[in-house]
């Protein structure tokens, strides 16, 4: 299997989008660019934030089309979008669901990393996330090399995280800026959660209303402005 390039950190941004989507929105994938986009920005399960435009997204999914990792169809009004990663890189269900939430959040603890794929894919227990991680690690040159690898523990950190190799190494900075951010990283409780699914709805609600020209409230952009009639006066 050929080697890829390392990945920039807007095509690994837009390859994890598209990973995300595929199994927490199947109804609206594979994405048009609006929905790229908005994936992309998202405020939530995003570190770090990113403000993409949508030249900036375009470009990124005609690099990634030409490494093989993504697909554009044109069955629709406007191109769609869905990911190539699995085949691409040879790997199994759970470990793209991994790579796609490192992609995604940033490096995170095995723990971590049960949790926030709970929509996507439901692991049995930690030892199941480490036995994929630790594969990811494994993985043989004539395959592609290692997409996966562990940090070492920060200090004053309980356990140490993993992080994805498609942008390359893991630099001495990138380590450094993982465990700055740590602490708030395992602090997801189940409203926080619901907090983050109904703003990621929201996100996606808006982007397809922008695509059929409707307003969040349903009504046509026509209609939007339209007078309501007069009340009749009371005698």
């Amino acid at each position: 299997m050929t080697a890829l390039r390392p990945l920039s950190p807007l095509e690994a941004r837009v390859l994890g989008t598209l990973l995300e989507k595929a199994r927490t929105v199947p109804d609206t994938y594979p994405l048009s660019l609006n929905l790229v986009v908005a994936g992309c920005n998202q405020k939530t399960s995003r570190e770090p934030v990113m403000s993409v435009g949508e030249a900036q997204a375009q470009a990124a999914l005609d690099d990634l089309k030409a490494l093989g990792l993504v697909i554009e169809s044109h069955g629709s009004r406007v191109a769609r979008y869905e990911h190539n990663a699995q085949r691409r890189l040879g790997v199994p269900e759970q470990s793209a669901v991994l790579l796609g939430l490192l992609m995604l959040r940033g490096p995170q603890t095995a723990g971590e990393l049960r949790i926030n794929a709970e929509r996507w894919y439901r692991f049995a227990d930690i030892s199941s996330v480490e036995g994929f991680l630790e594969e990811l690690a494994a993985r043989a040159d004539d395959k592609g090399g290692p997409l996966a690898v562990h940090l070492p523990r920060a200090p004053g950190e309980r356990e140490a995280r993993w992080a994805h190799l498609l942008c390359g190494p893991a630099t001495t900075d990138f380590i450094a800026a993982s465990a700055g951010g740590a602490g708030a990283g395992g602090q997801f409780d189940r409203i926080s959660q619901l907090e983050h699914e109904v703003a990621e709805l929201r996100a996606t609600v808006a982007a397809l209303c922008a695509e059929l020209g409707l307003s969040p409230g349903g009504r046509t952009m026509a209609n939007e402005h339209a007078t309501t009639p007069p009340s009749k006066e009371i005698d």
